[in-house]
């Protein structure tokens, strides 16, 4: 006990009573916290969640174990104050540590919840659209949170802030030079943010269709995309800033282009019925965009014309456009059996 008189001057050697109270202070406490306090905090989510109040029923739940470290903290303080017959939570020496353990747990709490909402982003929405770059900010939220909590901690042991800043700024404008490419990524990533062009779930493609795919995931430095072939591609968020992108999963309505090369000897009369019947045919499907049908010859070759049969399917889904054109192409090959339009091979020289 010599040994801690510096610390403090008026400890006097503990009795073997004082010994026995603060390891059954120990016991209770942990007792208490595993089997009431556990038991009161899942009971309230459990309210929570039956008056519809999700968002406060995760937050409790994510500070579950913040709250219950934070009261063992303090019962283990509690038990040495009662052994060394000095009061922890007050006294000059031993303050500012009981301060810091308190206020390590309360910022241990918000980053649990946003590391929750992280992994499961789209419970903070009432509908199934989300933010694709939520969980991009909830990234930064926790990298602030942890760094907010440093600084709260080291104020309270006089820390020269301004001097560590400093040197953090003349470390960080060296240390930006040779990581450069990674921050234009970081950057990228903010400005992907503030455009917000795309949703988690979003299929995409850029101007060069060099990366198509599914949005799963952005993270500071990349945008995690699912190919067409369900592979899973990292693709660099300064390379997505600098090219157009196509999102594709906010079209309403699908564009189907196909063409038909029918010889000239075909009669003129035949030909144009044979349009008018196809137009028709679109026009009456239940599916097809009924403002905008176009059935015409738009080329001539030497032996042949070619017809351009193009109009809008009224779905996104790439299954029920599939299924419309099947059904066009059907109705065109009935038309043209019909009417005795004899087809031609597909021409390679234009007039």
């Amino acid at each position: 006990m010599d040994s801690m008189k510096w610390l403090f001057p008026n400890v006097t050697a503990p009795t073997w009573m004082d010994i026995a109270v603060a390891v059954a202070l120990c016991v209770f406490g942990w007792l208490f916290q595993h089997f009431v306090l556990k038991k009161m905090i899942t009971s309230s989510v459990a309210f929570l969640k039956r008056r519809q109040r999700n968002f406060q029923a995760t937050v409790l739940a994510q500070f579950n174990n913040a709250i219950r470290y934070a009261f063992m903290s303090a019962v283990v303080v509690l038990s040495l104050s009662s052994l060394l017959k000095v009061f922890l939570f007050t006294h000059f020496a031993t303050k500012n540590f009981v301060l810091s353990i308190m206020v390590f747990f309360a910022f241990k709490g918000v980053y649990d919840v946003l590391h929750y909402y992280t992994k499961k982003p789209l419970e903070l929405h009432n509908d199934e659209e989300q933010n694709v770059l939520l969980p991009f900010f909830l990234r930064i939220g926790k990298v602030l949170i942890m760094i907010l909590a440093m600084f709260t901690i080291a104020s309270f042991w006089d820390f020269n802030l301004n001097g560590f800043l400093t040197g953090i700024g003349l470390t960080g404008v060296a240390i930006a030079f040779g990581i450069r490419d990674t921050l234009a990524h970081v950057f990228g990533g903010m400005s992907v943010a503030l455009d917000n062009p795309f949703q988690i779930g979003d299929w995409i493609a850029t101007e060069d269709q060099k990366i198509e795919g599914t949005i799963e995931d952005i993270n500071l430095r990349s945008t995690l995309i699912q190919t067409g072939d369900k592979g899973l591609v990292y693709v660099p968020n300064s390379y997505l800033v600098n090219r157009p992108i196509y999102n594709l999963s906010k079209r309403e309505k699908r564009k189907c282009e196909l063409y038909l090369f029918v010889a000239a000897e075909n009669e003129e009369e035949k030909l144009r019925n044979a349009l008018s019947a196809i137009h028709q045919q679109i026009y009456l499907h239940a599916d097809t965009e009924k403002d905008m049908i176009h059935v015409y010859i738009d080329e001539f070759h030497h032996t042949s014309y070619r017809v351009l049969v193009r109009f809008y399917v009224a779905s996104n889904d790439t299954a029920v456009m599939l299924a419309v054109k099947q059904d066009v192409l059907f109705a065109i090959r009935q038309i043209v059996n019909d009417d005795e339009i004899i087809l031609a091979e597909q021409a390679d020289d234009n007039c």
